[in-house]
C-alpha cells in the first residue's frame, strides 16, 4: 500500500514501532547535549525576518561565515554559484535556489529534515519544490512576522527542550551563560569545554591561542606544558562553576605516546618558537595535555567527547575564500584502535577515566569503537562509556540504525544517551523526531520479528531511555 508523504507515522513501518514511538517518544522533552547553538542569540531572543536566515545564513559581521553546512553542500551539488549560497545575494533568491536543490535529494536525510522543519514550525504539509517556493517563503516569513514565539527562545520552547549545552572555547568570559542563569527561560544553557586548540600543536595559531590561554588565567605567558595544563585545569573549573556538564575535542585521529613533563616541554617549547615538529613531538605534547584533561573531567564529573575520523577543509582554494568550516570536510580513515585503548587503560590505572561518549564519522570504526568502551565500563553509572550517536554525515537512517545495531550487538542499547544536533540552527531540533521515529521503527522490527519479546515494560524503559532519561542522569541533569 502506497504510503502518504511524511504523515504521523512517517518512518514508522510496523504496528510496534508506531505504537512505542506515539506511547513513549514522541512527546518527551529534549536534552540537546552537544550544540553549535550561540548563547548570544538565546539571550538577545533573536527574531528572524526569514526563513533564509534561519537555514542558510551568510557572511557575518566578523567576516566569517555561519549558517547550515548540510544545506551549502547540497546547494553547490546542484551547481548553486556560491552568491547564492553563502553571498549577499537577495534571501529569496537564495531561498528558491535552495528549494530548487532540495526537490532534486531523494534520499537526502536534508530532504526529511527540511521538510520537516516546515511542518513541526510553520504548519506547511506540502514538501518544498520550485513551484510552491514562493507560496512557502510568504508563509514562513509571516509566521516569523505575526507569532511572538518564533523568536529563539520561543523555537526552543517550541521544541520541548530542556537543556542545551553549547560549544565554547575555554577563554570564553562565558558572560551570556551568567546573563541566562538569571533569566525564567523554561530550559537551561550551559557551556560545553572546547579546548581544541590548545591541544592541537602543530595547527595555525597554537602560539597566539596559547598568549591568549594565558591572558584568561591572569598570566604574562605559559612556559611548560605543565602550565598550560594548569591554565586548562583553571578554565574547567571556571566552567563547571557556570554549569558545564561536558567537554569535546575534535580530533583529527586519537593518538597516544606516553610522555614525561620534559619531553612534553620540549615539544612545547619548539612549537612555541615556531619551529617544526616531528609527529612524535607533537603526539606526545597532545597525550601529555588531554591525559592531564582527563583527569580533571573525571575530577569534576564532567563527560568527555571525542570526536575523530574527519578531514578538514579540503578544499584549498574554498578554504582560502570563505574561511574553516564552511562545508569543506570530509569522512577521514584513521584507525584508532589501539591508541584509543592505550588511552583509556592510562587512566583507568588510576580510576581516573571520565564518562566518555566516543564520535567516529567513519562508520566502519563503530564495532571497533564499541568493543573497545565495552572493555572500560564500570559502576560509576550505566553505559558509563557510550558509543556516541550517528554523527554528521552519518546522520541520517542508515548511519544511525548502522550505530544502534553496534552498539545493541557488542554494548547495551537501553543505556544508549540518544540523540545530539550539533546544529547552528535553532529549527533542527526536528532531528530529534527523526532519530526517535527510526529508533523505534528499528526496535519494533525486531519486536514483530521475535527477537525480542513484546514486553511493554521492558520496551518503554529502552525507549523513553535513550529518548530522554538516560542522557538527563548521564549528564546530571
Amino acid at each position: 500500500m502506497k504510503r502518504e508523504f511524511m504523515d504521523k507515522d512517517f518512518m514508522l513501518y510496523n504496528g510496534t514501532a508506531e505504537h512505542l514511538f506515539h506511547a513513549y517518544a514522541e512527546n518527551l522533552p529534549i536534552i540537546d547535549y552537544h550544540c553549535h547553538l550561540s548563547p548570544k542569540e538565546i539571550y538577545e531572543d533573536c527574531r528572524y525576518e526569514n526563513i533564509a536566515q534561519i537555514w542558510l545564513g551568510g557572511k557575518q559581521a566578523d567576516g566569517t561565515y555561519a549558517g547550515d553546512h548540510y544545506k551549502w553542500r547540497l546547494m553547490r551539488s546542484n551547481g548553486v554559484p556560491e552568491e547564492l549560497v553563502t553571498g549577499d545575494a537577495d534571501p529569496y533568491e537564495k531561498f528558491l535556489a535552495f528549494a530548487k536543490s532540495l526537490e532534486m535529494a531523494i534520499g537526502n536525510p536534508m530532504y526529511h529534515w527540511s521538510n520537516l522543519e516546515l511542518k513541526k514550525y510553520f504548519g506547511v504539509e506540502e514538501a518544498l519544490t520550485e513551484d510552491n517556493a514562493k507560496q512557502i517563503w510568504d508563509k514562513t516569513a509571516q509566521i516569523l512576522k505575526d507569532d511572538p514565539d518564533m523568536s529563539v527562545r520561543g523555537l526552543i520552547r517550541k521544541s520541548n527542550v530542556e537543556f542545551v549545552g553549547t560549544t565554547d572555547d575555554p577563554i570564553d568570559s562565558l558572560e551570556w551563560h551568567e546573563k541566562l542563569a538569571k533569566e525564567e527561560t523554561g530550559f537551561k544553557v550551559c557551556p560545553s569545554f572546547r579546548p581544541d586548540k590548545a591541544v592541537a600543536i602543530t595547527k595555525a595559531g597554537f602560539k597566539e591561542y596559547i598568549e591568549k590561554l594565558a591572558h584568561s588565567v591572569n598570566k604574562d605567558k605559559l612556559s611548560t606544558a605543565q602550565e598550560v595544563c594548569d591554565a586548562l585545569n583553571e578554565r574547567v573549573d571556571y566552567f563547571v562553576a557556570r554549569g558545564c556538564k561536558a567537554s569535546d575535542h575534535g580530533l583529527d585521529y586519537v593518538c597516544f605516546r606516553n610522555a614525561s613533563a620534559e619531553e612534553a616541554d620540549a615539544a612545547f617549547k619548539k612549537a612555541m618558537k615556531g619551529e617544526a615538529l616531528s609527529v612524535e613531538e607533537a603526539e606526545k605534547y597532545m597525550t601529555f595535555v588531554l591525559l592531564s584533561l582527563a583527569r580533571k573531567y573525571h575530577k569534576e564529573n564532567v563527560v568527555m567527547e571525542i570526536h575523530f575520523s574527519c578531514h578538514r577543509n579540503v578544499n584549498a582554494r574554498k578554504l582560502s575564500e570563505l574561511g574553516p568550516d564552511t562545508g569543506y570536510d570530509i569522512i577521514a580513515k584513521s584507525s584508532c584502535d589501539k591508541e584509543l585503548a592505550m588511552f583509556f587503560s592510562e587512566l583507568e590505572k588510576t580510576g581516573e577515566l571520565p564518562k566518555t561518549i566516543v564520535f567516529s564519522l567513519d562508520h566502519d570504526d563503530l564495532n571497533q569503537i564499541a568493543t573497545c568502551l565495552g572493555a572500560f565500563q564500570s559502576a560509576e553509572v550505566p553505559g558509563k562509556m557510550q558509543l556516541g550517536a550517528a554523527w554528521w554525515f552519518l546522520d541520517q537512517r542508515d548511519g544511525m540504525e548502522e550505530q544502534m545495531k553496534a552498539l545493541g550487538s557488542l554494548g547495551l542499547l537501553g543505556n544508549f544517551v540518544g540523540m545530539l544536533t550539533d546544529s547552528r540552527s535553532f529549527l533542527s531540533y526536528a532531528r530529534h523526531d527523526y532519530f526517535r521515529r527510526i529508533a523505534c521503527n528499528l526496535i519494533g522490527k525486531w519486536v514483530e520479528d521475535g527477537e525480542y519479546p513484546d514486553n511493554e515494560k521492558s520496551l518503554r524503559k529502552i525507549v523513553e531511555g535513550l529518548s530522554y532519561y538516560n542522557a538527563k542522569r548521564y549528564f546530571g541533569i
